[in-house]
């Protein structure tokens, strides 16, 4: 029996990296899943590979930015497999660049994907969710959004601080409908996003030496919270934060 079945789950930033290892974990666990992305080839290669192992995925395109591209994938979602009790604001950009160095499009590009989607996937989630009898919104924030590291930028750091907070008033606005609203702050985590472009050894090694365990953490590591808090083994837990690091903000 798994821990999420009867569950329809809807996962943003679905196509690689963190949110990929949510939605095979969800599905192992007995959920139906959506999961939206805007890169199109590698989400279709998510779905397949789910679908291989015997579970029930669906892709969808998805720029969390726009709004109709939210409303249709919740339409989706609840046309598919009859309801929505669990959404994943998974999707996030992280921009380099120091305070200074950043334009106002960095800025503003920053916090469209990690803010404003937050906003739109909650804002079209709450109806379905209450069509369902309640639900569970996990924001994916950062440790960044609590205590930033020197190398974080601005920007990054005040979009997941956003998100931690606009994960309470949620908590608090709609727990009277058995919403419930929670953040997870992973600490610095092995996925593409962290080994980009314009990383280089040196800033790894940097990352790992901030963190008490010793290690970066894996997609695993988080997955494994973000699923029970989807979960009914959570229903005692709204407005809360969620630290998965290694110990970096315990310092």
């Amino acid at each position: 029996m798994g821990r999420l079945d009867g569950k329809v789950a809807l996962i943003s930033g679905g196509a690689r990296g963190q949110g990929a290892a949510e939605a095979q974990l969800f599905t192992h666990e007995g959920a139906k899943v959506v999961f939206g992305d805007i890169l199109d080839e590698e989400g279709r290669q998510v779905e397949a590979a789910i679908r291989v192992q015997g579970g029930e995925a669906t892709y969808v395109h998805l720029d969390v930015t726009q709004e109709a591209q939210w409303q249709h994938a919740v339409a989706r979602t609840e046309a598919l497999y009859g309801a929505l009790h669990v959404l994943v604001n998974n999707a996030a950009i992280s921009l380099p660049g120091g305070i200074e160095e950043y334009t106002e499009d960095d800025w503003e590009r920053t916090m469209a994907v990690n803010l404003k989607g937050v906003f739109l996937g909650t804002k079209h989630a709450i109806p379905a969710m209450r069509r369902a009898g309640g639900g569970s919104i996990i924001n994916i924030s950062s440790g960044a959004g609590i205590a930033p590291a020197p190398g974080t930028s601005g920007a990054y750091a005040a979009s997941k601080g956003g998100v931690r907070l606009f994960t309470k008033a949620t908590a608090v606005q709609y727990a009277k409908d058995r919403i419930r609203c929670n953040s997870v702050h992973p600490g610095p985590v092995d996925t593409p996003m962290l080994r980009g472009p314009h990383r280089d050894a040196g800033w790894i090694e940097t990352l790992v030496s901030r963190v008490p365990l010793g290690r970066l953490g894996t997609v695993d590591d988080i997955a494994y919270g973000v699923l029970y808090l989807a979960s009914d083994e959570s229903s005692y837990v709204t407005g809360s934060e969620l630290v998965i690091d290694g110990g970096r903000t315990a310092q």
